[in-house]
């Protein structure tokens, strides 16, 4: 028999754990209960999760926070089970609970974010040196298959908003379409190959400490460019190019005229800009002012969101603050770079959420045999 923990359960001796006759029949339970993404997930048994635990060097009963929209403590031991579920290593766990702190932050808006119409997901930034210590892909396909850190990592506070947040599609998950990213969506930045400080640096860490920033996305909108060294023109023809996707109007960044947009730009394209002289804040501040519509178009198209009186010609700005743009570097060098447009709702209008990843506190783990870790 198989002995399971509840992956929304409570804590303590013998509290929420279920039992199957073997981890195929606990699989199928699983996704009964509407524990899992609807994938396929590593058992959380009782071992596995107190590994797991171990891991973190917290005490298992220790909560992070509660998750919207259901309400549930966010403990050690919850996170924990989801993230076995996810198929994390100890390594990463460091990692998912820096990201659960980050969208417990009252700015976030979780309940919110879980219960709106809109598409958008968790996507989740690393930087520094948990990179490597989870070994967070910020190259080639980052976004992409074959990661495994990327995958379990985004995925674990997925299922943590499931199973802990109650998030259920049509019920309380009230996204229309939703899009990939929810099932995970998590790269490290690419702070070798960037020209600039790396991110983290912008909201007051050390390069040498580590930690996420976490922002309600879209997918990746595509920007294509090709650079002409010859061209004096080519950095602003590049920046204009990302604006144009930034302030595209069919995003509720377009109308909302606030919240946080992502800008991924891949090693090449944010070379020409730094060769041209540009820091990182200096590329936002153009962004902020090339990343508009004249009123006219958007009163035209969405005349609700339209709200007052203004010039046809007046530019209506898709972001608010230069330092509503994330702006990172990671992917491969080559045509293309990304920008994630946001939700840009909720009460404290979809900014980014940060948190430190503290290495230092977890436990080392002796390695041993696993089903649940291969």
């Amino acid at each position: 028999m198989t002995v399971l923990q509840e992956p929304s359960s409570g804590t303590g001796a013998g509290a929420g754990l279920l039992s199957a006759a073997d981890e195929a029949d606990a699989l199928e339970l699983l996704h009964r209960e509407q524990c899992t993404d609807g994938l396929p997930v590593i058992i959380p048994t009782r071992e596995r999760v107190d590994r797991m635990v171990l891991a973190s060097g917290l005490d298992g009963a220790l909560s992070l926070g509660t998750m919207g929209p259901g309400g549930g403590a966010a403990t050690i031991e919850k996170v924990a089970a989801n993230a076995v579920m996810a198929g994390c290593t100890p390594d990463h766990m460091p990692v998912v609970l820096a990201s659960v702190k980050a969208v417990l932050q009252p700015a976030f808006d979780l309940g919110e974010m879980q219960g709106t119409t809109h598409c958008t997901a968790p996507l989740v930034i690393v930087n520094g040196p948990a990179r490597h210590s989870a070994r967070v892909a910020d190259g080639f396909g980052a976004l992409g298959p074959g990661h495994r850190a990327n995958a379990s990592i985004g995925r674990a506070l997925r299922l943590a908003m499931i199973n802990i947040g109650m998030a259920r599609p049509g019920e309380s998950d009230m996204a229309l379409l939703g899009h990939p990213g929810k099932f995970t969506y998590c790269l490290a930045e690419s702070e070798e190959a960037s020209p600039w400080e790396p991110l983290h640096t912008d909201w007051g860490y050390r390069t040498d400490q580590s930690a996420v920033t976490v922002v309600g996305a879209e997918p990746p909108h595509s920007v294509i460019f090709t650079n002409d060294a010859d061209d004096p023109t080519s950095p602003e023809r590049l920046l204009r190019t990302i604006a144009a996707v930034m302030a595209n109007l069919g995003s509720n960044n377009a109308h909302f005229r606030c919240g946080a947009q992502t800008v991924v730009l891949n090693p090449e394209h944010a070379e020409v800009l730094a060769e041209a002289g540009m820091g990182r804040r200096d590329v936002k501040e153009r962004l902020t002012e090339l990343a508009v519509n004249p009123a006219s178009l958007v009163a035209e198209l969405n005349p609700a969101f339209a709200t007052g009186t203004r010039e046809p010609d007046e530019p209506v700005p898709a972001v608010r603050d230069p330092d509503d743009i994330v702006l990172l570097v990671a992917g491969g060098s080559g045509l293309y770079s990304a920008v994630m447009p946001s939700w840009a709702a909720g009460a404290h209008a979809n900014p980014s959420v940060d948190a430190e990843i503290l290495i230092d506190q977890f436990c080392e783990l002796p390695g041993r045999a696993d089903p649940g870790s291969r």
